[in-house]
């Protein structure tokens, strides 16, 4: 029979190494609702709840880059019907594990119970994104791709997992934000649905300008910019009557809001251009300055003063 020395001088064959281990394995760590816990049960659950997250996350990406590709699905759709597909996957693990290493689903309600405990001392917050995480999946107010405003922040939606949501921001830099605050908030959804975006560019012209002249040098700039959507049509309005200026507003139609900043940049530039050549002025803002004249104060004694 083979011998294996340890160290210290112990010397123990291979029965009685694989008798130690399974003696180690079998070892009760404790009982829920009379059914045993031992270590190998716990090796068990794990490697069947990695197996389950595995295959899940492989699930999600398969359905995303091949099948709903195939039928052209839209990337918010996609990413919410296989971030569905996968949770499912990972739940069905769970039962299974929980089953297969003897814990049945009334044992279940034990475990719940003591979970519910936690949660009541310092889980509220994980507890409030994981079901705000739910419903931002089932409702859809935001998808993967969106552009979005919450708590000051602009960037797009590129990733709702179950705790936190994952906001680009116009910057290129990367915020995590909680579920919570997509449900409990207030969010402005830029692309919920339509992704075509009303651009409204506010500029002054000074009172003595051909008000005809102006109307057609802002409609010019619209018209001839490529970015700019023929349909809607874009329009021109005199907002009102400033201190010194008229406060004209050109409103284009733009095809993709994400794209706002940029054209905005142009647009102003090419109202900056099309006004010189039109001769039409940007006031600067007028101030009326009063000076009085000043007042006699008493000097010495003799109640003199001077101006």
């Amino acid at each position: 029979m083979d011998i294996i020395f340890i160290e210290h001088g112990v010397a123990m064959t291979w029965e009685e190494i694989f008798s130690y281990l399974q003696e180690v394995l079998n070892f009760k760590l404790f009982t829920i609702s009379e059914a045993p816990v031992t270590v190998a049960s716990i090796l068990i659950f794990l490697l069947l709840i990695t197996v389950f997250v595995l295959f899940g996350i492989w699930i999600r990406r398969m359905l995303s880059r091949r099948i709903f590709k195939r039928f052209k699905i839209d990337a918010g759709t996609s990413y919410t019907l296989s971030r569905i597909t996968q949770y499912l996957i990972i739940s069905i693990g769970v039962l299974i594990s929980f089953n297969f290493v003897g814990i049945n689903l009334s044992s279940l309600t034990v475990i719940f119970g003591l979970l519910s405990v936690g949660i009541g001392f310092g889980l509220q917050n994980i507890t409030s994104n994981f079901i705000s995480g739910l419903i931002i999946l089932f409702e859809r107010p935001i998808s993967v791709g969106d552009r979005v405003v919450v708590s000051d922040i602009e960037g797009d939606i590129t990733e709702i997992n179950i705790r936190a949501t994952m906001v680009r921001t116009v910057n290129n830099i990367l915020i995590i934000v909680p579920n919570s605050e997509f449900v409990s908030k207030d969010v402005i959804n830029y692309s919920h649905g339509d992704p075509t975006y009303r651009l409204d560019i506010d500029v002054g012209v000074a009172y003595g300008s051909d008000l005809d002249t102006v109307l057609k040098a802002l409609q010019e700039v619209a018209d001839q910019n490529k970015s700019v959507m023929q349909t809607p049509q874009s329009e021109v309005h005199l907002i009102e009557f400033g201190d010194s200026s008229w406060n004209m507003q050109l409103r284009a139609w733009i095809p993709d809001v994400k794209h706002y900043p940029r054209i905005r940049n142009e647009l102003n530039q090419a109202i900056v251009r099309t006004f010189r050549k039109y001769e039409v002025e940007i006031p600067f803002p007028q101030r009326d300055l009063h000076v009085r004249s000043s007042v006699k104060l008493p000097v010495g004694n003799d109640g003199e003063g001077e101006e």
